[in-house]
């Protein structure tokens, strides 16, 4: 069960300032715990800190920092069932997501541990001509300086430890807003951090509502803003940032394409299809959303498809064979509802779900969807799923690449040149082929273009963009 309350941590320390904010559970709807509310002073107060811990923390030595970082590997696996619970109730993630998720938290702060103590740079060749002769060049990456991030609702672990665990690598104080609807999973990272010996002031977890968090964006002592979350609230944050370095992890609607020569695997592409759609109910910016199938597989694949749906478990997330769960609450729930409903009174044919209670939408898929319709052309963030025929590859590159977002893409095909022209022609941040483009390890570079946002996440790629290079050139006497 969860604490009656939680406080925010301000440089370091836990403080129980009030218990303003109400988390919800996400399936009872009833309030399951409450935490403290950061004010304007507050977030002022934790920035002023990271200010003061930047030169502490650039002479906190690389094997201290991995110290740190291993110390939370280990607090993690101690209390991993307490922190799925959490994700559990505060998100409503089903249980089995909620431990997936937990074991993604571990395995990203092991990856920041190993990266921590491998930050280098390079010998350069400077004698490129006569003038530069004798002159040699080298590099190191030192930290950008303190650091804001904005952490999302749907992955409060794991989203949280994207920008913790490589801030903390690289040497980089920082201030965390986490998602007021569930910041429960940050804060336990705050407490376990707070057990370590990063000297004072390099991290804030300050739980705080959008509207009274503008220090986050526009101060100017902050050198960094990575913010995860809707494209619309992204690029209103980067236009405010001033001369900070921005990197946004924005949304989708992903697509996946199932390629003609996929037919003896029509079942284990149907497996991976509803993995993607409808994991933890579909709230995750690479969930598969438009499914483009070659015409020749696409009555097949749809039955199998729609059976598979039809046979998912709903209901309360703390049940093991619960796949989905509610949606973030009932307002979301409506607007996707209403998406559905849109589409369908304009033709779309809805071939399984469609209804809703309260936050509980049921999984849904349709076909003949018109792609300008905000179902298919905006991020569904929810259990549902679009089904579409056609009938030459590259017009399915065309289709995936109509759209105004970029993040990543799948293609199941056995076809070399079928996937050397997807990563050629698609315009995503990542092809994943053989598998849905839901599928993400930790360590990789992940991000996207277009409207899906600025820069990449995984480990290495984040600290790259935590760290700049700085020259050392030296003239022979």
């Amino acid at each position: 069960m969860l604490k009656p309350s939680y406080p925010y941590y301000l440089a370091n320390r836990p403080v129980a300032a009030n218990a303003d904010l109400a988390v919800t559970d996400k399936f009872t709807g009833e309030i399951a715990t409450r935490v403290a509310l950061a004010d304007a002073a507050a977030i002022d107060a934790g920035i002023a800190a990271a200010v003061e811990a930047q030169e502490p923390l650039r002479a906190f030595r690389p094997y201290q920092r991995q110290a740190v970082l291993e110390h939370c590997v280990t607090r993690f696996g101690e209390r991993a069932e307490e922190l799925a619970l959490a994700l559990c109730i505060e998100a409503g993630k089903p249980i089995r997501d909620a431990r997936g998720e937990v074991s993604r938290l571990i395995d990203t702060f092991k990856a920041a541990a190993a990266e921590a103590v491998r930050l280098g740079g390079e010998v350069l060749n400077l004698e490129i001509s006569a003038r530069a002769r004798g002159y040699r060049g080298f590099t190191r990456r030192v930290p950008i300086g303190p650091c804001a991030f904005i952490s999302p609702f749907n992955f409060p672990l794991n989203l949280a430890a994207h920008k913790i665990a490589p801030a903390i690598a690289a040497g980089c104080p920082f201030v965390l807003k986490p998602a007021s609807r569930t910041p429960i999973g940050a804060l336990i990272i705050g407490e376990v951090l707070a057990q370590t010996e990063l000297p004072a002031g390099a991290f804030s977890i300050l739980p705080a509502h959008r509207e009274g968090a503008d220090l986050f964006t526009t101060d100017p002592r902050l050198k960094l803003l990575s913010f995860t979350g809707s494209p619309a609230v992204g690029w209103a944050l980067k236009a405010r940032a001033g001369q900070k370095k921005v990197v946004l992890e924005l949304g989708g609607n992903a697509a996946c394409i199932v390629d003609a020569d996929q037919g003896a695997d029509l079942d284990r592409v149907v497996e991976r299809l509803v993995f993607g759609a409808y994991y933890q109910s579909g709230q995750s910016c690479i969930s598969v959303q438009r499914i483009l199938v070659h015409a020749s597989l696409y009555e097949a694949l749809r039955e199998r498809l729609v059976a598979a749906v039809r046979a998912l478990v709903a209901g309360d997330p703390r049940e093991e064979r619960t796949f989905i769960g509610p949606m973030i609450d009932a307002g979301e729930a409506e607007r996707l509802h209403g998406w559905i409903g849109a589409a369908v009174a304009a033709g779309a044919r809805l071939l399984c779900g469609g209804a809703r209670e309260g936050a509980m939408l049921q999984a849904s898929l349709l076909e003949n969807v018109d792609p300008r319709l905000p179902l298919s052309a905006e991020e569904a963030f929810g259990p549902v799923a679009l089904l579409q025929p056609f009938e030459e590859f590259d017009d399915a590159l065309r289709t995936v690449n109509a759209s105004r977002y970029g993040l990543q893409a799948g293609v199941f095909t056995h076809d070399l040149r079928h996937a050397l022209r997807a990563w050629d022609a698609l315009e995503v941040g990542g092809v994943i082929v053989g598998d849905v483009p839901s599928f993400r390890v930790d360590t990789m570079p992940y991000g996207g273009v277009k409207d899906s946002g600025l820069g990449r996440e995984g480990i290495r790629s984040a600290i790259e963009d935590l760290t700049e290079p700085r020259l050392l050139v030296l003239r022979e006497a």
